[in-house]
């Protein structure tokens, strides 16, 4: 019950479509200029460096809230709604003692960033609302991953590869450092699909084509 609580309450946070609406104070439909990514590179590269700081800031936001408001209902108990001689009652199951229901709750954030049911599930990839969840989890998780992500990013200047990193080290880490099955599962779940929102990214990176942060070619 937790696990499904976290993801719709993280899928509503995830929907708030801060990309779409700072293009749309601008005039346009992010979704249709540049990459046509509802995202903060998108935004930085088509409207300017101080929308897309902004679009970053508050995307990062929403994967934190995302994962916060389901630890403070679900860190210490879960509970579940059961049926007894027509009645319903809430029955206590067992102590939470992870980080699972912050955890569902960043992946239902990315989900309504990616998939927002509002713009006909047209949304971004969900690299932001994901940056912070590896600290949150466990901030060595976080540090391995980052420094990782960086020696991609920082000499080749291509975010989409520096994003790529740090997501797949993230589960390394997570196996490395010994943290519980299901967790491993979920942030190996979550990396895929990052991966597979970034699929045209990876072909020109393969290709040699991909945009470099801040260029103009």
């Amino acid at each position: 019950m937790y696990r499904l609580i976290a993801l719709l309450i993280g899928y509503a946070i995830g929907c708030i479509q801060t990309a779409y609406f700072i293009g749309k104070l601008h005039g346009i439909d992010i979704r249709e200029h540049g990459s046509k990514n509802a995202g903060m590179t998108n935004v930085t590269r088509t409207i300017g460096k101080r929308a897309g700081a902004f679009v970053f800031a508050v995307d990062i936001l929403k994967g934190v809230a995302a994962f916060i408001i389901p630890m403070i209902i679900f860190r210490n108990e879960a509970f579940i709604f059961c049926a007894h001689r027509g009645c319903v009652y809430i029955s206590h199951i067992h102590q939470i003692s992870s980080a699972l229901p912050g955890m569902y709750g960043t992946f239902g954030a990315i989900l309504g960033h990616c998939f927002p049911v509002m713009l006909k599930f047209r949304g971004g990839k969900g690299v932001s609302c994901f940056l912070l969840l590896p600290f949150l989890i466990d901030w060595r998780v976080g540090l391995v991953a980052l420094v990782i992500g960086l020696i991609g990013f920082i000499p080749t200047r291509y975010i989409s590869l520096g994003s790529l990193i740090y997501t797949f080290m993230a589960v390394v880490a997570m196996v490395l450092f010994g943290h519980q099955f299901e967790a491993i599962i979920l942030m190996t779940v979550i990396t895929v699909l990052i991966w597979f929102l970034h699929r045209e990214n990876i072909k020109r990176l393969l290709s040699g084509t991909e945009r470099k942060f801040l260029s103009k070619k």
